[in-house]
């Protein structure tokens, strides 16, 4: 049955690749990628970085993370199990340029035991060629990434494949389960799969990996490990806000990883807020940054002017406004927010990851589309540690509230901290069973 999947799998792989070409070629550009990247995806690295690969410690792990969300699981795992095997080295494949550049920052932290490179394309032959060149012990996916191609090149080479904090939503398994009959020979030859609640057991059976396989070790991205901000970053961005004008005593509502629509959405609402709340500034982190240009245009039309934090001579107006087109900085301007929204929860489904902002100790809201995340989702609003609103007018009347009485902001925040406790040693336990 695996020969017949592979043979269906490889017999497709071509032709959705060459649809989403165009697409990404435009995405690969948009976000600083650059056409010389091609190569590494097909295997082929220069001198450099095979050199690098080649001077790493033997006992080596090939991690795989696709973007953004899932590097930031993997820098925490990565400094953990280096600090526990100090014979280890990782390296670490990511599929988008902004994931590469977080990517970067890790193989700069850890020099010498880390390499960051693009992840191959699953074409027959390409991960084998990599295979060959890193010589991992074991090959770790992170979160939803297994490629069949990959995968089983591992299992002929004897190599365990590791999926971690692996999250599966109703809505995938739903998906996914229309595929079993191509997927399930593939996911039977998971070494282990890791995942973040219980739930999520069931889910991954029902696909093929077998019940031995299965572990829950709670969510790397949700523990408190290594998630501390360094104060020297918080203090660089507290300077780029009292440069740009917004007084670090100011009340700061923070938009996270909004998507399409959502910004202007939420800056009338700010408009009308600051009637009542004269000194409130608004910070606007987009998903994705290339769209800078896109809602500087949309806050215009409708009247409020925006900086940029690119621009370092940009200064706020009396409407305080600053987008954040800057990536792998969310966590300290969280840090520095009174209240932070979720974006992707209003006008897209799916929603986008509030953990951070509740490690961060702030008062946490989300619209009514959150389906990406619904254990963590479940489990805060079970404990009080965020408030979830059905549309923009209830967002404005919860801030406005939470604004009017800030000890009700701290409680929800303390709250949400206490509900993450749950996942407290996640990565300890995820990095043990890795090195086991």
């Amino acid at each position: 049955m695996l020969t017949v999947s592979l043979f269906i799998y490889n017999l497709l792989l071509p032709l959705g690749l060459l649809f989403m070409l165009p697409g990404a070629l435009m995405k690969m550009t948009r976000r600083g990628g650059k056409w010389t990247d091609l190569l590494q995806r097909l295997g082929l690295h220069d001198d450099a970085t095979r050199a690098a690969i080649g001077e790493l410690p033997l006992r080596r792990f090939w991690m795989h993370a696709v973007s953004v969300g899932e590097v930031n699981v993997a820098r925490k795992l990565i400094a953990r199990m280096l600090a526990d095997a100090p014979d280890c080295a990782v390296v670490l494949s990511t599929t988008t340029p902004t994931g590469l550049s977080l990517a970067k920052e890790c193989e700069r932290r850890h020099a010498g035991r880390v390499v960051a490179i693009y992840s191959p394309v699953d074409f027959p032959g390409v991960p084998r060629r990599l295979l060959d060149l890193i010589r991992p012990r074991q090959l770790v996916l992170v979160e939803a990434e297994v490629w069949p191609n990959l995968v089983h090149a591992c299992h002929r080479a004897r190599i365990p494949v590791s999926l971690v904090n692996a999250r599966l939503s109703p809505r995938s398994e739903k998906r996914l389960r229309m595929l079993r009959w191509i997927i399930a020979p593939v996911y039977r030859l998971l070494t282990r799969v890791l995942v973040q609640d219980e739930a999520d057991m069931a889910r991954w059976q029902s696909l093929g990996v077998r019940a031995e396989s299965l572990q829950r070790t709670g969510s790397v991205k949700y523990d408190p490990e290594g998630a501390a901000v360094p104060p020297s970053r918080i203090e660089e961005l507290s300077r780029v806000l009292t440069e740009r004008g917004i007084s670090l005593q100011q009340p700061v509502w923070l938009a996270a990883s909004t998507h399409a629509g959502e910004e202007v959405e939420i800056a009338r609402v700010f408009q009308r807020l600051q009637a009542k709340h004269r000194d409130l500034a608004l910070l606007i982190v987009p998903r994705h940054v290339e769209r800078r240009a896109e809602i500087v245009a949309e806050l215009s039309a409708a009247g409020l002017h925006a900086a940029l934090r690119s621009d370092p001579a940009a200064k706020v107006a009396a409407v305080s406004v600053l987008i954040i087109d800057s990536t792998g900085e969310l966590a300290a301007w969280q840090h520095l927010a009174t209240l932070v929204v979720i974006g992707k929860s209003f006008l897209a489904e799916g929603g986008q990851n509030p953990a951070e902002a509740v490690m961060a100790g702030k008062a946490v809201l989300f619209g009514p589309h959150m389906e990406n995340f619904k254990p963590l989702v479940e489990m805060l609003l079970e404990h009080r540690g965020a408030l979830q609103v059905a549309d923009f007018a209830a967002l404005e009347q919860t801030c406005d509230r939470l604004l009017q009485t800030p000890t009700e902001a701290k409680a929800l925040a303390d709250r949400g901290l206490a509900a993450l406790k749950t996942h407290e040693g996640a990565t300890g336990r995820t990095a043990a069973l890795l090195l086991s």
